[in-house]
């Protein structure tokens, strides 16, 4: 069996993976690049294998980095099956549909103020490219064995870093690698701990956090004082977050700040109504969560969705306080780079990010404490707070990847460190072979590999 890394490989976004066999070629994973444009072009180059010689594609969860290629990769000619898990599959349908949607909207927009210098832009895949492709998709249940396609079985299990996320391990009948997609927590707040894995002859396993460990402060009590300053100035709290997962988180996190009395009845705004679909499927799988019918219930009674881009508009002419929270997480698109445009400049104003922030993103360059920001060929003054939450991450961190790693009951022959930018999946590699005496590779893009 080879193994190819089409992404994934010294970033943390793109992730694909091809496994050939001489009956079968499959792909692991089908995600867009994010972040640095040299990365972003990738999205609109061929990949090496086309489209139409794909037997299957096996999805390990939903975000847009792990799927959001399958839609173009349907237009392209791929006509073969798409696996994932049953909550996977819900979570797809409205994240490549809304994937789909802002693209659209990107390249109108973009066309109608003149900001491209391609005439007229045009987006990578559309809303109807995204519906078609659903039609492919094969739900199947955790802990089945199954078929991809000729000699290849392949088994999910419970990851923990979303709902349907899963640990994907595949076997050829002489040789088996294990993908671990993203890496859950042992004590989210939300979704159940990620299953303990035993054995594989090849692990690929990610390292977007493999060189730092999350801050073991009290998150209630740093949102508390966080909305609490802000709401005393008057400001704005505007939280990039991703649709699904950290939205959730959140929602459930101020709901007992609320219910505490810890913070005053601030309005909150949903804006992403992907994010209000989102959590009504939370609410239809709840074995993969620590919280009950009544949590989802309560948590989204706390808030306002806001539906249309009307609405969004008149949002960002409201004074505070009042809380936003908009995708996407690391302010790349969407709805809430028009809020970082008007609420960045007011120093009264927050904005409150919640997770790793990819390089090249905007989402990234305010973290670093960047003056401005560019923003529809404009450079937008960061005059806001800029607060990071990073014990929010739903991935794991150095220490809890290396425990996961040590419930193994034999080495893998070899361990791929992939999803980290280069200094984070350097010091993994470095941990796991002076810590588990493990063999270990950083692949680059592109490298191929025999599974023997």
């Amino acid at each position: 069996m080879d193994l190819q890394f089409l992404g994934a490989t010294d970033t943390v976004t793109g992730s694909k993976y091809l496994l050939r066999t001489a009956r079968s070629k499959v792909l692991v994973d089908c995600g867009l690049f994010q972040g640095y444009k040299n990365l972003r072009l990738r999205n609109w180059g061929a990949l090496p294998v086309p489209a139409v010689d794909i037997d299957a594609i096996v999805l390990t969860h939903a975000h847009i980095d792990h799927s959001g290629y399958v839609p173009l990769l349907v237009r392209q000619g791929f006509q073969g099956p798409v696996f994932c898990t049953p909550a996977t599959f819900d979570l797809c349908r409205i994240l490549l549909t809304d994937s789909g949607h802002l693209l659209e909207e990107e390249a109108d927009y973009l066309n109608e103020h003149g900001l491209s210098r391609h005439k007229p832009a045009l987006p990578l895949y559309t809303r109807e490219d995204a519906v078609r492709s659903l039609k492919l998709f094969k739900p199947v249940e955790f802990d089945t064995a199954w078929h991809a396609s000729g000699d290849l079985q392949v088994r999910f299990s419970r990851s923990g870093h979303l709902p349907g996320s899963a640990f994907t391990q595949v076997d050829d009948g002489r040789v088996s690698v294990l993908f671990s997609g993203d890496l859950g927590r042992p004590a989210d707040p939300v979704l159940q701990p990620p299953v303990r894995m035993r054995k594989a002859d090849y692990l690929v396993v990610e390292s977007t956090y493999g060189d730092r460990l999350h801050e073991r402060e009290d998150v209630l009590a740093e949102l508390a004082g966080v909305l609490n300053r802000t709401a005393g100035r008057g400001g704005v709290v505007l939280i990039p977050a991703f649709a699904v997962g950290r939205t959730q988180a959140l929602m459930h996190l101020m709901h007992l700040l609320r219910e505490r009395g810890a913070i005053p009845p601030i309005p909150i705004y949903l804006n992403s109504p992907m994010a209000a679909s989102a959590t009504q499927i939370y609410r239809r799988h709840l074995k993969e969560l620590r919280l009950g019918a009544e949590d989802c219930e309560a948590m989204a009674r706390d808030v306002q969705v806001v539906t249309t881009p009307e609405e969004s508009r008149e949002l960002n002419r409201r004074h505070g306080p009042m809380i936003i929270i908009a995708a996407s997480g690391m302010a790349t698109g969407g709805r809430v780079v028009h809020h970082v445009k008007a609420f960045a400049p007011d120093k009264r104003n927050t904005i409150l990010l919640t997770g790793f922030q990819s390089g090249g993103t905007r989402g990234a360059s305010i973290a670093s404490g960047a003056p401005t920001v560019r923003i529809h060929g404009e450079d937008v003054p960061v005059r806001a707070e800029v607060h990071m939450v990073h014990s929010l991450s739903a991935h794991a961190d150095a220490g809890e990847i290396m425990d996961w790693l040590r419930g193994f009951e034999q080495p893998p022959r070899r361990t791929f460190i992939t999803h980290g930018e280069p200094p984070a999946a350097d010091a993994l590699r470095l941990r796991i072979e002076r810590e588990l005496h493990w063999a270990c590779h950083l692949p680059y893009y592109l490298e191929n590999v025999t599974l023997n």
